[in-house]
């Protein structure tokens, strides 16, 4: 069962959402998924109903406010336009905190912008229990990582022209000596490969969907989140 909800932000204002509910219902554990830069469009409304059919209430917060795009300048001109600080600590922190009120323990996924996300809310909302992180990183000044406490796992690729695997190796030596626990995995594909929609004549030449890797990474995230969330 899939609807769009309504949630309040820290501050008090409300931001509507796109939850993806199991055959359980409440009271099952939940994830925040944080949307690449297109928008709340039909691929990430996908990837809450897959949680949802492997258990998981799934939330995905609309953080562009009703608007999503296919073209890339314009998805430029959304995510430029997206204040990355509010986002996180209320947008995101909101949707966890909505969560919090069903589920024994909430996590956090996000993918391309998504993933840069899921770390910089990592810093801001301490009730996270877990967070998987997709191919996406904010600038490395900006994470304080003496402020995540939640196990943390990243997938990473190793050929990916946006995020490039020299600022997750500086990422990696951040973490560490923040004594962050964290597992990475490095796959040899590019940006957005579990994303299905990265492939034909739309896809992005930086991007480009592998069935192989995206299956053993969402295996991963699913045996990582089975373990911390339930």
């Amino acid at each position: 069962m899939a609807s769009m909800v309504q949630f309040n932000r820290p501050d008090g204002k409300a931001v509507q959402g796109y939850l993806a509910e199991p055959a359980q219902g409440a009271g099952a554990p939940a994830v925040v998924v944080i949307q690449e830069w297109w928008g709340l469009n039909d691929q990430i409304r996908g990837v809450a109903d897959r949680l949802a059919l492997a258990g998981y209430q799934a939330l995905v917060p609309d953080l562009y406010r009703g608007q999503s795009t296919l073209d890339a300048e314009e998805a430029h001109h959304l995510m430029t336009g997206l204040d990355f600080g509010d986002a996180a600590s209320q947008d995101v922190r909101g949707a966890v905190q909505y969560l919090k009120t069903r589920a024994p323990k909430v996590g956090v996924t996000g993918f391309c912008m998504g993933g840069a996300l899921t770390l910089l809310a990592l810093t801001q909302s301490p009730e996270i229990d877990a967070a998987t992180t997709w191919y996406g990183c904010p600038p490395l000044e900006y994470i304080d990582a003496s402020k995540i406490h939640a196990p943390l796992q990243g997938h990473w690729a190793t050929q990916d022209e946006f995020f490039s695997i020299d600022t997750i190796d500086a990422l990696e030596a951040k973490l560490r000596a923040a004594n962050v626990g964290f597992e990475f995995h490095r796959y040899l594909a590019r940006h957005a490969f579990a994303n299905e929609t990265a492939v034909g004549p739309r896809r992005l030449p930086a991007t480009q969907f592998d069935p192989v890797w995206a299956q053993q990474a969402w295996d991963r995230t699913l045996r990582f989140f089975g373990r911390h969330l339930g």
